[in-house]
């Protein structure tokens, strides 16, 4: 007879959020960040755009589809970016080089690519073409890099950089030469590089001036001295301050804002949309926002800390810094800082190719922080 003591299975505990989450390769600490931040946007943007649905409804799918790449893209282990990289950054470069033949023109610029089926910007790839291509190439080679190492990915940064340059876009090639200069950087790079390319900017400024266009010269005048035609040039910044400097500690409340009602705020809506968030929401709200701002970036080095390999390391790194320089070339701009170069407020600007692609960065750094939990377990 059977005398043993019956088997009674031990209950299953529900799984949390943060686990559920987990099995879907999201990172409930970014996600709930990212998302704080466009709620922040679509909440200024209404405000902005005069109180037009048409607009709020527009960046709420951009958003959406964003995220919606975001998810798809944390699916994906980070063994197959970087055996895609080198793929990637060809295919973009291709493209980037059709858009000097067959772009469409606007505004000036030639920045275009349409394919009949749809309408982008080629150098929208860059920014995550340019990192993963850095961090692929510096992956399995000694770090720091050799000087040969060196050189060869100044190269595989400044190719794509001259062709966006002469779009020209110089606020995005600025933004392709960060992030893979970031990658570099991490991987060990040193100071004497970086002091060279210093000097070397320094000891051409003379000659690239004389190449830059004429608008781009003129930002650069009213950058030093905003006051020389503050009617002209200098009207964008003159105003942005004073919205800015009107909204005192505590703001004027949402929708209260008088620079943009009152069409005194050119591009309220897009580049200078920092402007009316802090002359509504005052000191308080711009540290706020500065606040979510500072935790996702940090969240991202903390991503990268934990990276399983060089590759992954050098990726979320450069990721969450290029992050970084959105903020402060955008916030620097609209408070006078730095020139006008055209960059957005990371999901705060209307626009949807600049959002989906910032969103699709982040997918890769969840991809990393998850996978690389499932690889420890």
């Amino acid at each position: 007879m059977n005398t043993g003591t019956a088997f009674t299975p031990t209950p299953r505990t529900p799984a949390s959020w943060s686990e559920r989450l987990q099995r879907l390769h999201i990172d409930l600490w970014l996600l709930s960040l990212l998302v704080s931040i466009g709620v922040v946007g679509l909440v200024t943007l209404y405000s902005a755009s005069g109180h037009s649905l048409d607009a709020l409804l527009a960046q709420l799918q951009r958003l959406l589809l964003g995220f919606f790449v975001m998810a798809a893209l944390a699916q994906v282990p980070p063994d197959y970016y970087r055996a895609a990289a080198p793929w990637f950054y060809g295919a973009a470069c291709v493209l980037l080089s059709l858009v000097l033949v067959l772009g469409d023109h606007a505004k000036g610029a030639q920045r275009w690519l349409d394919l009949g089926v749809i309408r982008f910007q080629p150098s929208e790839m860059m920014k995550l073409g340019m990192p993963m291509m850095v961090a692929a190439w510096l992956h399995g080679r000694p770090l720091p890099p050799s000087w040969r190492v060196v050189l060869i990915t100044l190269a595989i940064i400044g190719f794509p950089a001259v062709m966006v340059m002469l779009q020209p876009d110089l606020g995005t090639a600025l933004l392709i030469i960060v992030s893979g200069g970031f990658a570099l950087y991490l991987g060990g790079l040193g100071w004497r590089w970086i002091f060279g390319a210093l000097a070397a900017v320094a000891a051409a400024a003379p000659v690239l001036w004389y190449r830059l266009h004429d608008y781009q010269r003129q930002r650069v005048l009213t950058f030093l001295d905003p006051e020389r035609d503050p009617l002209g040039t200098g009207y964008h910044i003159t105003q942005s301050k004073i919205a800015i400097g009107s909204g005192g500690v505590f703001g004027k409340g949402w929708m209260n804002g008088t620079q943009a009602k009152l069409d005194f705020l050119p591009e309220s809506h897009t580049d200078f949309i920092f402007a009316v968030y802090s002359e509504e929401m005052g000191m308080m709200g711009v540290i706020l926002l500065l606040t979510l701002y500072t935790l996702v970036v940090g969240r991202g080095l903390f991503i990268a800390l934990r990276g399983h390999d060089s590759f992954q390391r050098l990726l979320a790194g450069s990721l969450a810094l290029t992050f970084f320089i959105y903020v402060f070339i955008n916030m620097g701009m609209v408070m006078g800082l730095m020139p006008v170069v055209g960059v957005p407020l990371p999901l705060l600007s209307y626009g949807g190719t600049s959002a989906v692609t910032l969103l699709a960065g982040f997918g890769m750094l969840m991809s990393i922080h998850t996978h690389r939990k499932l690889l420890s377990s």
